[in-house]
């Protein structure tokens, strides 16, 4: 008995090569010289009349040959289809993670959708924003949000002094330079906000995604061993279509 797997990996070839004959078909029955004949011979009036040898040209296509080809490469496509598809209805797996059935009999079509979407959903983890690792994050549950603990920084401001040189004299007045001193005048708390989130949570949702992408592949190929429930389809929907009215 063949599985379910066998008939997917020769489905591929038998839509290409039924694609390629249908359509060398189709071109073929679209040259009406290729449908056509003739048959001439000639009669002169009289006995001595000059005589020209038969002319003719063979029909080198028949319609109705052609229909029996184009339903012979079709049958096997619907035959083919047909029985995938319907063994896929019973082709079912569970996706076990860590031992536990997390979905329990899932089709094959269905695990083959959720192996593909895995993978976008990988990429979107690796790409969420991390917190800075160089800061300390707490959480702040009242804002929904990571901060930093306060870190406190002196605001100064510039206030000019006076340096005299040399004092003044009855001759010379003082001589001064003028410089500028920093002074404390206050102080700032800074704190910083966040709304990424931790690595460790990062990582541990990718190895969660990373466990169930082994599990759904898994229970891909499980449930792909089905054994085929042979369906013939072409036979009976050709015969409808291309049989002969009865009168």
């Amino acid at each position: 008995m063949a599985k379910l797997n066998q008939i997917i990996a020769v489905e591929k070839g038998i839509k290409s090569r039924s694609h390629q004959e249908l359509s060398d078909a189709h071109h073929a029955l679209q040259k009406p010289q290729l449908l056509s004949g003739i048959s001439r011979t000639y009669q002169p009036r009289d006995e001595e009349g000059e005589k020209f040898p038969p002319e003719s040209t063979r029909v080198q296509m028949r319609a109705e040959e052609m229909l029996k080809k184009t339903q012979e490469i079709l049958t096997r496509l619907f035959d083919v289809t047909a029985t995938k598809d319907v063994t896929n209805c019973r082709a079912k797996a569970d996706v076990v993670v860590d031992g536990k059935v997390l979905l329990k009999n899932v089709p094959a079509t269905y695990l083959l959708f959720l192996e593909k979407q895995l993978v976008d959903l990988q990429t979107f983890v690796k790409k969420l924003p991390a917190l800075d690792p160089s800061e300390t994050w707490v959480p702040d549950p009242a804002q929904g949000l990571w901060a930093t603990e306060p870190v406190q920084t002196a605001k100064t401001k510039k206030v000019p002094r006076n340096h005299i040189k040399a004092e003044a004299t009855d001759k010379h007045p003082a001589q001064v330079d003028v410089y500028y001193e920093d002074i404390v005048v206050g102080y700032w708390k800074t704190v910083k906000y966040s709304g990424a989130l931790p690595a460790s949570r990062i990582e541990d949702m990718l190895e969660r995604v990373e466990k169930l992408q082994q599990a759904v592949k898994f229970a891909r190929e499980e449930a792909n061993n089905a054994e085929v429930e042979e369906m013939k389809a072409g036979d009976a929907v050709f015969g409808y279509v291309f049989g002969e009215r009865s009168r």
